[in-house]
């Protein structure tokens, strides 16, 4: 299974195929058993994004229907997105406490570990609400699969996709202005959601020359992840700060915050040039020079099983199979 366009393919098959492959893993991770609940929640949610993602390559040659099922997958994550978050904020504070792990004494902050690993254990003892919740979910996924089988893209070719990869990069290009010229978490969030479409747009595209987008997929890859662990502790500190007498005494509060925000710095700071290099293309020239790849691409696998012949036919000249007059 492979999250890109293959080869030989129409846009409209490839859709298809891809998201039939996401759902039938969304599937198997939810009846198989071989991951935890937790990890099984995350790994679904995923699904639905990468989703997400391709609906939003093909929006334009979708018409109401890319309303629709991009709501279905958007609600479907959202309906366990509390019981990931109990998880991802202890995670949060693992990796926090790992960055500093030679500068600061893990006990003094013991407390607030503490109050997540309750906090996640009430998620967690709620589990007849997670089930029905899980049970719901794969209800959707088994539906949709069915609704993705025959999902109609109105174009062909690049036309196909041009659109929705221009607005996504577009979205991600204002985002990334946006976030540093008011630094608010809100804007930071929203430049992270645009960068990630973007990445998987590069991931589903890479095929039409491999070497340049593989490349491309792996920085965005990277400032995606700069962008997530930001918001991760933005987040934290979002739940800490509405109950912060739950967590610990005000000055570890202070300490940790202080670590925090050092960090946040500076994984901005990563980002900035990250991003600008990424987003430098106006988002008409980056959908010509994709345009340029794609059609390469095409003419490319077209004239494969011309330049096969001569080497068919040198075969065959081996093999006794033609040219016999020119051997008596």
């Amino acid at each position: 299974m492979s999250y890109r366009f293959n080869e030989g393919e129409s846009v409209e098959a490839a859709v298809r195929r891809v998201a039939c492959e996401q759902l039938a893993r969304a599937i198997e991770e939810l009846t198989d058993g071989a991951l935890d609940r937790h990890e099984t929640i995350h790994q679904v949610r995923k699904r639905c994004k990468k989703l997400r993602g391709l609906l939003r390559l093909v929006r334009p040659a979708l018409g109401e229907m890319y309303a629709f099922e991009n709501a279905r997958f958007r609600d479907a994550a959202r309906d366990l997105s509390d019981v990931r978050d109990a998880t991802a904020l202890l995670e949060t504070y693992d990796a926090l406490m790992a960055r500093f792990a030679r500068q600061v004494d893990r006990r003094a902050f013991a407390p607030i570990r503490r109050t997540l690993t309750l906090r996640r254990r009430d998620v967690v003892n709620g589990e007849v609400d997670v089930d029905e919740r899980l049970a719901r979910f794969l209800t959707e996924m088994q539906q949709a699969r069915t609704r993705a089988s025959m999902w109609d893209v109105s174009a062909e070719g690049f036309g196909a996709v041009r659109g929705g990869l221009e607005k996504t990069y577009r979205r991600g290009r204002n985002g990334m202005v946006a976030a540093y010229e008011d630094p608010s978490d809100e804007n930071f969030h929203e430049w992270r959601k645009r960068v990630k479409y973007h990445w998987y747009h590069t991931r589903l595209l890479q095929p039409v020359w491999k070497p340049v987008l593989q490349k491309r997929r792996e920085a965005l890859r990277r400032l995606s992840i700069l962008l997530g662990d930001d918001h991760d502790l933005a987040v934290f500190r979002g739940a800490v700060l509405d109950d912060p007498d739950a967590f610990s005494n005000i000055r570890s509060l202070q300490a940790f915050f202080g670590l925090l925000d050092r960090t946040r710095t500076d994984l901005q700071a990563k980002a900035h040039p990250l991003g600008r290099r990424l987003f430098a293309d106006k988002p008409g020239a980056l959908g010509t020079r994709f345009e340029s790849y794609w059609q390469a691409w095409q003419a490319e696998a077209a004239a494969r099983p011309l330049l096969a012949a001569p080497q068919s036919r040198a075969k065959s000249v081996e093999a006794g199979g033609g040219g016999g007059a020119l051997l008596s």
